[in-house]
């Protein structure tokens, strides 16, 4: 069968007609139509409060999403690992503001963007807690960690360390060359009054400061040891016995000999014999140089001073160095025992005797 040929008992699809238009006027016709007059929105709508507040919504809903948006930035920031490979070490300047720090810290490589760093502190209103100082940032510190720091002035804490039985002089001469202090050193401080010990300082920390923290510290502990002495100690005042631990801590070379070394001389005060001490002979011509810087010559060891205790008796005027804690531990409860002798056996300790024909011998 043909496709164009109808199938059969269908008929053919008859034509649609055209919707017929009404028949005009010839002068309607010439008449232009008609414009349909727009809907008038309400007077309440048309109000310049409500205009006002349909735009002050629109602003702050954006303003929302705006801050919102910022926010999770931030805190996805806030928390991200930072750019450090290594720990580092970052100075921050006196007087340096946010935008300085911010950039500083780019230049470093503590952050990677000054922009994040300033924002995060300005949402925390944190601008006028950023702290000077010397820090060490962590290796990967997050933003906030480097933020955390910086407001809670976690600065280094530089190890000082001030050895046993140096003279003030020798003291004063190493804090003068720490680079890390700051600032002069007024005068000497008086002999034995500065504990010699670990100090933590910060960069920067003024002299005099440290000064005042070591004299402080040994008042306090020879007052403590003071206190839980001996009772049958032939020392009448504190300053009596920083004197005799300042000979006691030049004396001894191992710090098991201590008590005992602190023992002869306090038997020997008792039998009111002269403590016969080399140190003081040497701080006798020197005074706080502290050093020879050669033995002692046989006219030395008669050669009259105020702190030569070969010539004199008892205990010289004052101390002849900066005892430590347990120098003064050791004259304050020395060794029960005899001895009224001791004498250098080549390793750094000593022979002890009761007698002098004992010691004739060690020696």
């Amino acid at each position: 069968m043909n496709n164009l040929d109808t199938p059969p008992g269908q008929g053919a699809p008859l034509p649609t007609e055209p919707k017929r238009i009404a028949p005009r006027s010839p002068r309607a016709a010439l008449e232009p139509e008609r414009v349909p007059v727009p809907t008038r929105r309400s007077a309440r709508a048309r109000h310049p409060l409500v205009v006002v507040g349909n735009a002050i919504f629109t602003f702050l809903v954006l303003v929302v999403i705006v801050v919102g948006g910022a926010v999770w930035v931030g805190k996805q920031r806030l928390d991200d690992a930072g750019p450090l490979a290594e720990d580092k070490v970052v100075i921050i300047p006196r007087g340096a503001g946010i935008r300085d720090i911010a950039d500083q810290l780019v230049r470093e490589g503590v952050i990677d963007q000054p922009w994040t760093f300033v924002g995060a502190v300005l949402v925390r209103k944190a601008r006028e807690d950023l702290k000077s100082g010397e820090y060490q940032f962590q290796k990967q510190a997050t933003l906030g960690d480097v933020i955390a720091t910086l407001i809670d002035g976690r600065v280094v804490q530089h190890a000082l360390t001030m050895p046993e039985g140096l003279t003030s002089e020798q003291m004063v001469q190493r804090l003068l060359e720490t680079d890390i202090l700051a600032g002069n050193v007024r005068e000497i401080p008086r002999e034995g009054s500065l504990l010699p010990e670990t100090y933590k300082v910060v960069r920067g920390t003024p002299r005099e400061q440290v000064i005042q923290r070591m004299q402080q510290a040994q008042r306090r502990v020879l007052q403590e040891v003071w206190d839980h002495r001996m009772a049958d100690l032939p020392l009448r005042t504190p300053e009596q016995l920083l004197t005799l631990a300042s000979i006691v801590e030049k004396e001894t070379g191992k710090p098991e000999e201590r008590t005992r070394v602190a023992a002869v001389f306090v038997n020997r005060l008792k039998q009111r014999m002269r403590l016969q001490s080399d140190p003081t002979i040497i701080y006798g011509l020197v005074g706080g140089k502290g050093t020879l810087g050669r033995p002692i010559m046989r006219s030395e060891i008669d050669q009259p001073t105020p702190y030569n205790t070969y010539v004199i008796d008892g205990l010289p005027p004052g101390p002849i160095a900066n005892p430590g804690r347990a120098a003064l531990e050791a004259v304050a409860n020395p060794a029960r025992t005899k001895e009224l002798f001791f004498v250098a056996d080549g390793t750094g300790g000593h022979t002890f005797s009761e007698t002098l024909d004992q010691h004739q011998r060690a020696v």
